[in-house]
């Protein structure tokens, strides 16, 4: 990879880090003003409603949004004709299914005011679907500013929104209103600025849509299957328990959905560069981009498990308040699933850039079923408990299946030295937040741990001047 290149991939994920600091902060504090305002049960509504349309939104996606990112990073491909057929493929297939989630839901045994939140955030979820095109166009060409700025407003106008409707106790359907327009927004800001770069027109090309699902379909397929492992847990707590207790878990889960930004973020921007080394031959350079790609998962993942262990409670206590207590217990556990996601992330996100998506269908049918039966089996006894550990293991399957397709056909073998330098400076860091816990705010707590973790990181020589040169 050219310095240029590298210096780009530097620059794009620097900007995303900062964006993403400052939209996590203002996620963060949304989730903290809802969750003392709409308690447990109010929570839960909101977790209930948000999960029931991410099912119809992933079916919506059938897996367009990562091959967009792949199929105008393929040299000879016309940017402009796939772009725009991409955009008129995913509008049509977000009205259609999009528009059975508010007809759908009404088979459902939950309360009105659920099935009428639904109704109101589908639209939110329509945007999102545009956008997800447009995120793609910009990350294969580099330009993440425009997605992280957009990302930082609609983060603030939506926090905006929830301080409004607490203070003017508006209720539930006023939060999922709040959330349709920041939605609007983001997308109006994606295709403004997209314009700079390129016309988006309503194009059916019928050659052009063939091929799009010639490549997609068996993302769409498992992707569809990620999300029952993914969701299922929330949907079947939902119907077997009280929306209490999907709120307690809900509100983890929030925390989990905020870090899983960052490794599917990172990932993203790799994408394009491993497709393209990829395709052109350069093996070499496709295994390296790859190994450094997944020292940084390394280096990210580590801490944030063994770090939750000692700060979960008093995190999520800090967040949500003392009603969701039972959440920080969750955390610890789901933070598991968490150190897989960043991993698997990545491989998986190397299996699209190798093409052989159908290769791991199989894997993600298995997982979605064990993972489905293990819900079925443990929810009902162990309640969120049971869901947690289910949704750890399907993460780490996954992540193994990834790791088995890529090595198989890329015969890429991952240098694991990182591991054992990230667990010992994690171990240090570990050590300081059990002395200063309770002693120092918590946040000041979270900021001198990162330090110490980093400068014994780069004491154990788990970080080096060569690479953060280059890829």
């Amino acid at each position: 990879m050219s310095l240029k290149l590298s210096s780009q991939v530097a620059y794009n994920t620097i900007i995303q880090i900062i964006g993403k600091v400052i939209a996590t902060i203002l996620g963060l504090a949304a989730i903290a003003v809802m969750a003392r305002y709409l308690r447990e049960v109010g929570f839960g509504q909101y977790t209930t409603i948000i999960t029931f349309l991410s099912f119809f939104g992933i079916i919506a996606d059938f897996g367009l949004t990562l091959v967009t990112s792949r199929m105008i990073s393929q040299p000879g491909n016309n940017q402009t004709v796939l772009l725009n057929n991409l955009f008129s493929l995913r509008l049509i297939s977000a009205v259609f299914v999009l528009g059975l989630a508010p007809f759908v839901i009404l088979f459902f045994p939950y309360e009105p005011i659920i099935k009428l939140g639904v109704a109101v955030a589908v639209l939110s979820f329509f945007f999102m679907a545009l956008n997800q095109i447009l995120v793609g166009f910009f990350q294969k060409n580099l330009t993440m500013t425009v997605v992280a700025i957009a990302e930082v407003v609609s983060r603030a106008i939506l926090f905006g929104g929830i301080i409004i409707t607490a203070y003017l106790n508006l209720g539930l359907l006023s939060i999922m209103a709040t959330t349709v327009v920041s939605s609007l927004v983001s997308f109006i800001m994606h295709y403004w600025f997209s314009r700079r770069f390129i016309k988006i027109r309503w194009q059916i090309n019928l050659a052009v849509w063939l091929e799009i699902i010639k490549k997609s379909w068996p993302l769409g397929l498992t992707i569809f299957f990620n999300l029952i492992y993914l969701r299922a847990d929330i949907f079947i707590l939902s119907l077997l328990k009280n929306q209490g207790e999907v709120g307690i878990y809900g509100a983890t889960y929030k925390v989990i959905d905020v870090l899983t930004t960052l490794p599917f973020m990172f990932a993203g921007l790799i994408l394009p560069i491993l497709t393209s080394e990829w395709t052109n031959q350069n093996f070499l350079k496709f295994n390296r981009v790859l190994q450094k790609s997944f020292n940084v998962m390394i280096i990210l993942a580590i801490p944030l498990i063994i770090g939750t262990q000692f700060i979960a409670e008093p995190l999520m206590l800090f967040i949500v308040g003392e009603k969701f207590i039972q959440s920080g217990y969750i955390l610890k556990i789901l933070i598991l699933a968490i150190g897989f996601i960043f991993i698997g992330c990545l491989f998986s996100h190397a299996v699209i850039a190798l093409d052989k998506q159908k290769n791991i269908i199989g894997a993600y049918v298995f997982t979605a079923l064990t993972s489905l039966a293990g819900y079925l089996i443990f929810i009902p006894g162990f309640s969120y408990y049971g869901a947690a550990w289910v949704t750890v293991y399907s993460e780490f399957a996954i992540a193994l299946f990834s790791i088995y397709i890529v090595i198989k056909y890329s015969r890429f073998r991952p240098d694991l030295t990182v591991i054992f330098k990230s667990i010992a400076a994690s171990l240090i860091m570990a050590l300081s937040i059990y002395l200063l816990i309770g002693r120092l705010n918590l946040v000041l707590v979270i900021l001198l741990a990162g330090m110490i973790y980093l400068i014994c990181l780069y004491l154990f020589k788990g970080v080096v001047k060569e690479n953060l040169k280059i890829w």
